[in-house]
């Protein structure tokens, strides 16, 4: 059976490295304003860590996103060819994804690699308990098993929870009503700051035109956020306070990304780029927070030095370029009078002047 202990040692160790250098730094393990801020930034440091270490993934992931993107007509145009042909379209699409270097699992690969990380805190958070007779766990010494029991933030144990129980509590040494009202807010934190992550991305690479596909952003949209109401009640503080800080993380990293790496023209101008996948009107984008920008449709830049003449090369008069294109009519030189009368039966400036050539007859 696969076991997760190396993970919950490999969190252990980080966050009793990140405590050490708070410590070293001078920040006391005594509470100020009822936080025990050594502990609570170990915990935020390892969100900071695990980014840090995943974060050539998350370029990956935006890249595939992209790439995915940019490929969206030809697989509309696999969609028509072989409607009514699921295997073959599958066939189709899976070629045209490996000769492209797109991976669609790659959007869900770094929240998978977060999964264990997140059940390794909330493992190792809910042995953090003082009533345990145990004072060593996963290379925790007594000191430090006993520093991280009895953790705090705002007076509220980092152990504790929005449903712990009474005996729970009072191992704790917590109020049951200041653990509620704390673990409530940061519950709240957490569902908003999901929301967030979830709406920035959707907003910058737009819905997708795949009902399948736009039903998943949806579920990622409101599902996820309205779910973390009922299993906030279960988490540990500290395990909040993790969620919360890779949220604000998430967000920061994600406008970098975005700007760094831009949703192709197509993805944003869908239905104004008459197929040529040039932006040809402006845009309107939503930010995060409802702030609409107007993205002006990108000119096509005019190669000056293509147009300028070749040097030794004659000078065209407009006349006689207008000639070569066909545009006006070429003048017979050897004969004046040829265009002198139009088909009207009109009488030319020669002939006005005199000219006794361009003079009609009669």
């Amino acid at each position: 059976m696969f076991s997760l202990d190396p993970i919950y040692w490999a969190i252990s160790w980080i966050l009793l490295k990140w405590h050490a250098v708070w410590d070293a730094i001078g920040i006391p393990d005594t509470t100020i304003l009822g936080t025990n801020w050594s502990w609570i930034l170990a915990i935020v440091f390892l969100v900071l860590t695990v980014r840090v270490v995943l974060f050539p993934v998350f370029v990956k992931q935006i890249k595939s996103q992209r790439a995915i993107q940019a490929l969206s007509p030809q697989v509309k145009a696999l969609q028509e060819k072989h409607k009514g042909d699921r295997e073959t379209l599958q066939k189709e699409m899976v070629e045209l994804y490996r000769k492209e270097k797109a991976n669609p699992l790659m959007g869900c690969l770094p929240m998978f690699i977060q999964i264990p990380v997140f059940f390794g805190l909330f493992h190792v958070l809910r042995r953090l308990d003082p009533g345990r007779t145990a004072k060593e766990l996963y290379g925790w010494t007594a000191t430090q098993f006993d520093g991280a029991a009895n953790a705090k933030l705002f007076t509220v144990p980092i152990a504790g929870k929005f449903g712990s129980t009474t005996d729970e509590l009072v191992r704790l040494g917590a109020n049951r009503g200041t653990v509620m009202v704390v673990a409530g807010i940061l519950v709240l934190f957490m569902m908003a700051t999901t929301f967030l992550t979830s709406r920035q991305m959707i907003l910058k690479t737009g819905w997708a035109e795949d009902p399948q596909q736009k039903m998943v952003q949806r579920l990622m949209l409101y599902g996820i956020p309205l779910s973390l109401l009922v299993s906030g009640y279960l988490f540990p503080i500290g395990v909040i306070i993790y969620w919360v800080s890779n949220n604000l993380v998430t967000l920061a990293q994600q406008q970098w990304v975005l700007r760094k790496f831009p949703p192709p023209p197509s993805a944003t101008s869908t239905g104004k780029t008459g197929g040529s996948g040039r932006q040809s009107e402006p845009v309107t984008t939503t930010g995060l927070f409802g702030r609409k920008t107007v993205v002006e449709p990108v000119k096509p830049s005019v190669d000056t030095k293509a147009l300028a003449p070749k040097p030794g090369a004659k000078p065209i008069r407009p006349a006689k370029a207008a000639q070569a294109n066909g545009v006006a009519p070429a003048k017979d030189a050897g004969t004046p009078g040829k265009n002198a009368v139009g088909r009207t039966g009109g009488v030319s400036s020669r002939a006005k002047k005199g000219n006794p050539s361009a003079r009609p007859k009669g």
